[in-house]
């Protein structure tokens, strides 16, 4: 039995967006998964692979826009040029909630199609390659169509070639914690992945489940939930030896965690000058965050945020994070009128509005609120 050489690209999600930064009329964001995805697919190509796999989530939803869809459509066909042997299967976020909803992989199998394999049709495929079987298991509709499908999987191991075992499901090990409620989630044991090999989408960073089971991990940092100290990349595995290395990709926007500001005891100006000092230090392009523990609620009322934004205008984008001592309110709770126009663009910013016009909510909003602020006066 010979050595395969399998290359793994996890989730891409292209085509979310949030905050609020804009360049050439398109969130910066999303401009950096592009960016990611085109470098995940450049390095994994530089790795010269027998097998290219692609584990799900490479489309943040299952109606990509026309930009998302062609940058995709232009990465297989530099892929299917060069007849590396692909194999793409579906995650949640990109499989249609709807039974018989045409899925956007239906036309990108139309088109490639005799050279690329396309397991989106919430069915287990079994796909024959020189040295290697691999068992694809797309996003389904429902935990029991997962594991019949796993099950079905198992059955058609085969005897005399390595098995690989591709999915996007929530395995349920102590090494993966998941940090947040994701749509269409499919939980399943990790009894339930039987094959020589398996590569997993889905959780997005880098994670070994056991021997022989890895998750690929995502292609760029998209929450603080996704751990940034970890770094994103491909997954390189060689079936002969069962060795599997994470080629890291570089150049990614950072996701910084400020120093904490210890603001219990402290007066509001002395509060202030923290926080200021430290929005002041956010590294160029960053997206960054700040815990502000044990505040006063009228400190923190009292704070300039526009100014602090002004501090921190390197950034691409910053987050007060506040903790309160003694209230019982959140601090959306603590804003006065007047303030309410600039906090709700740091609302907006935060918000995934993929599909939505994102500078027109921003704009309506705050005008509906400067009128309100002028009309009370």
């Amino acid at each position: 039995m010979g050595a395969v050489k399998v290359v793994a690209l996890g989730d891409a999600h292209l085509g979310r967006s949030y905050l609020s930064p804009t360049e050439g009329g398109v969130n910066v964001r999303e401009l950096d998964f592009e960016h990611s995805f085109e470098a995940a697919v450049e390095t994994a190509l530089a790795e010269e692979p027998d097998v290219l796999v692609w584990l799900g989530d490479i489309f943040d939803h299952p109606r990509p826009t026309f930009r998302t869809f062609r940058l995709v459509q232009r990465a297989l066909a530099g892929i299917a040029d060069l007849g590396v042997p692909t194999v793409v299967i579906t995650g949640n976020h990109d499989t249609p909630r709807l039974p018989g909803t045409e899925s956007p992989y239906a036309t990108l199998a139309d088109t490639f199609g005799h050279r690329i394999h396309f397991a989106f049709r919430m069915r287990y495929e079994r796909i024959e390659l020189p040295g290697l079987v691999v068992h694809a298991v797309p996003q389904m509709h429902s935990v029991e169509d997962t594991m019949d499908a796993l099950d079905h999987a198992a059955d058609q191991r085969s005897l005399d070639r390595s098995n690989l075992l591709l999915a996007h499901p929530l395995v349920r090990v102590p090494a993966v914690q998941p940090r947040y409620a994701d749509i269409n989630e499919i939980e399943v044991d990790d009894a339930m992945l039987r094959s020589d090999l398996t590569l997993l989408g889905h959780y997005h960073v880098h994670t070994e489940i056991r021997s022989g089971v890895w998750y690929a991990g995502s292609t760029d940092t998209f929450t603080f939930a996704d751990e940034p100290g970890r770094a994103k990349g491909v997954l390189v595995l060689d079936t002969d030896s069962g060795a599997c290395r994470h080629v890291a990709l570089g150049g990614q926007r950072p996701l910084v965690t400020l120093p904490t500001v210890a603001a219990q005891g402290l007066s509001p100006a002395e509060v202030s000058a923290l926080v200021m000092e430290r929005a002041a230090s956010v590294p160029a392009g960053a997206v960054a965050r700040l815990f502000v523990d044990g505040v006063d609620p009228e400190a923190y009322r009292l704070l300039d945020l526009a100014a602090v934004q002004d501090a921190a205008a390197a950034a691409l984008h910053l987050k007060l994070q506040p903790d309160f001592v003694d209230a019982a309110g959140p601090v959306d709770d603590l804003a006065d009128l007047a303030s309410m126009p600039a906090r709700w663009e740091g609302y907006v910013g935060d918000q995934d509005l993929t599909g939505f016009d994102h500078q027109r909510i921003s704009r309506l909003g705050r005008e509906y609120l400067v009128r309100a602020v002028e009309d009370s006066g």
